[in-house]
């Protein structure tokens, strides 16, 4: 996919600023830069040394464009292992345009998206699930997807499954030697011994896997419903989270007949919190497509927040709606409110407890120091996803292929313990093989490359 073409795009936001950043890249990114550049010092770019910056003005038609700054580095010491010039100019628009325009008529053309991430790639300066961490990377929002994008820039898992696939290509290599020795029945595996790497990188990669949890929670948030019947205080909840009115707030049952969203980050973590339509038997037509919406989003949550007022509700009603809801990836947690209220009911307090063996919250939820129990609570749940792996992956592309190779493996140990023959075992290990050194891009094809760096911002 790569060619010898040298390159050009604006690396910083399009709009008007301060200033703005144009990235080049390419054999001849020097060279024609010094036919536009006149430096204040008078040097040439070319007699420079490589990670140094340089005052000057770009020329068009002799005369001065803007007043710029050069920063040089030659390749391969670049981000995409070849000439790279960046010039940082005014943040006019017209001079952005100007210098674009400048550079094309000079033989440069303007970069496709990801293109610069593209070439350092293909030139050995980082592996593709290093690349795909620089635009999850470009695209945090908060401290935890920060995090993770950086783990996986800093190499992230591919030094372990590089590890693993090394192990896997010395057997594979022993077992095929051993096809060439048929006629002698000689084995050079111990079986026994490849039983045991098999077993442990099968429990490697379902760690992994069931990282893909954690890793999605930190890199697109949580979703989190709140539920419960008309006037257990779900909008105030709601409000005084976000601290802002985003929800009316009414005696008067069925208020919110559609669903409110908001998102808050708590400790880098990233919550997309729902308020509902109360959850209750209605002949009103616009309030139950309300509650039907209700039901939709309790499905796609990760979390149910699931309110009542001990003072207007039983177990029975409880205890049908978590029923309802209940499934093994949604964490429910019930959250008394109204604790203001003089009448404790203690007894349905004390059958909740009995029932459902976890903790109760209970809160005032137009209290905000009450409310920050609630919000170590979701910290908490968070944590409890976390599969207590060094490594987690969030990348759906990595989580496919670990999927395959997993039952790669699953089908050498079911092999082994068959007692198949030699050449077929080969081919379930190279199957495996194969698809952990798709996620390092060990082994890809132009299709996949240009599904992933078709994401990209043009000037990355």
């Amino acid at each position: 996919m790569i060619n010898q073409d040298t390159i050009i795009a604006l690396a910083t936001p399009n709009g008007l600023g301060a200033i703005s950043v144009l990235r080049i890249s390419g054999k001849n990114s020097i060279s024609i830069t010094e036919k536009v550049f006149k430096a204040k010092n008078s040097k040439l770019l070319s007699d420079q040394k490589s990670h140094t910056v340089h005052l000057g003005h770009l020329l068009k038609n002799g005369h001065e464009l803007d007043e710029v700054l050069i920063t040089l580095f030659k390749g391969p010491h670049s981000y995409t292992g070849e000439n790279t010039i960046e010039i940082s100019c005014h943040g006019s628009t017209y001079i952005q345009k100007e210098i674009i325009n400048l550079f094309i008529d000079n033989g440069i053309r303007v970069a496709n998206p990801g293109e610069f991430t593209l070439r350092a790639f293909l030139n050995g300066k980082m592996e593709l699930n290093q690349a795909e961490a620089v635009a999850d990377l470009i695209a945090s929002e908060n401290e935890g997807s920060h995090k993770l994008a950086m783990q996986q820039m800093k190499s992230g898992f591919s030094d372990d499954l590089k590890k693993l696939r090394a192990e896997l290509l010395h057997f594979s290599s022993m077992i095929e030697l051993e096809l060439d020795f048929s006629q002698e029945d000689v084995e050079f595996v111990e079986r026994d011994e490849f039983k045991k790497l098999t077993n442990k990188i099968q429990f490697e990669l379902n760690a992994l896997i069931i990282s893909f949890q954690s890793g999605n929670v930190l890199k697109n948030g949580i979703s989190v419903a709140i539920a419960g019947k008309p006037n257990a205080g779900k909008s105030s909840l709601l409000n005084t989270l976000l601290n802002d009115e985003k929800s009316i707030v009414s005696d008067i049952p069925g208020t919110t007949r559609d669903s409110i969203e908001d998102s808050l980050v708590i400790e880098g973590i990233n919550f997309r919190f729902t308020d509902t339509a109360g959850l209750r038997e209605t002949t009103d037509y616009i309030e139950s497509k309300g509650i039907e919406k209700t039901i939709s989003k309790i499905k796609s949550s990760k979390i149910l927040l699931y309110l009542f007022d001990s003072n207007d509700t039983n177990i029975d009603e409880i205890s049908v709606s978590i029923d309802k809801f209940n499934r093994e990836d949604l964490s429910i947690i019930l959250v008394r409110n109204k604790i203001d209220l003089i009448n404790q009911n203690t007894k349905l307090l004390d059958d909740l407890k009995s029932i459902y063996k976890s903790e109760l919250l209970e809160i005032e939820a137009t209290d905000s120091k009450s409310v920050e129990l609630l919000k170590t609570r979701l910290i908490k749940e968070v944590e409890l996803l976390n599969p207590y792996v060094d490594v987690i992956i969030s990348n759906s592309r990595h989580y496919e292929a670990l999927i395959k190779a997993l039952r790669a493996i699953e089908e050498v140990n079911e092999g082994l313990l068959n007692s198949v023959s030699g050449d077929l075992l080969s081919v379930d290990i190279r199957r495996s093989i194969d698809y952990l050194a798709e996620i390092t891009g060990e082994i890809t094809n132009d299709d996949i490359l240009g599904n992933i760096f078709a994401n990209f911002c043009i000037g990355k």
